[in-house]
């Protein structure tokens, strides 16, 4: 388990992969997302807290209903996209710690300090976002994340009883590396990091 990856695998997952605003006629199934799902679940988060929850939005109905809260060509996006999965957290994720993480209490901290489980959900919440791209490339899949969007009226159309809170969203697919732009820069090490 603890050896380096191969170049391929690292290209796949960071070094060639690209963010996709175009996408193939070919669809994701059911299958394919039920195994996406459980392999980024094992990623790590505080507590083994697990916050996020996820929408695949991929029915014709469900993206008529997505698309009012999209900003900009994020709608055009999305509607080609075979699946678009809004990336939440449940604002009472710590009620399933006493399951995730029987050693403790360690819901003590969040119950009556939704300031201190906002962050918490929030942190681990973007962290499992993160996993869901990562294990989507793994799985052969191209992410395309977004954050022009309404967050309050993804919450409003999709999560009434104020539980779960959108966070981004990632369209999910095979997309058309022909209409990719040019890669961005990235900021040096020197840039970005100190050796302490």
């Amino acid at each position: 388990m603890n050896q380096a990856l191969s170049s391929d695998v690292l290209a796949q997952l960071f070094v060639e992969a690209r963010s996709h605003n175009a996408w193939l006629d070919k669809p994701v199934s059911d299958e394919l997302l039920h195994t996406l799902y459980n392999t980024f679940k094992q990623g790590p988060t505080s507590n083994n807290c697990s916050p996020a929850r996820f929408v695949f939005v991929r029915s014709e109905e469900a993206k008529q209903q997505l698309l009012p809260a999209l900003k900009g060509h994020n709608g055009e996006k999305m509607l080609q996209a075979p699946v678009t999965a809004i990336v939440a957290f449940d604002s009472q994720f710590f009620e399933f710690l006493p399951k995730l993480f029987p050693i403790y209490d360690a819901a003590a901290p969040y119950r009556g300090n939704p300031q201190l489980a906002h962050i918490a959900a929030l942190r681990n919440g973007s962290l499992q976002g993160a996993y869901l791209m990562l294990a989507a490339r793994a799985l052969g899949l191209d992410c395309g994340p977004m954050s022009g969007f309404d967050n309050a009226l993804v919450d409003s159309t999709f999560f009434v009883d104020g539980r779960w809170k959108s966070n981004f969203l990632c369209s999910l697919g095979y997309g058309d590396s022909s209409k990719l732009r040019p890669a961005g820069p990235r900021l040096s090490f020197e840039q970005a990091c100190v050796l302490a």
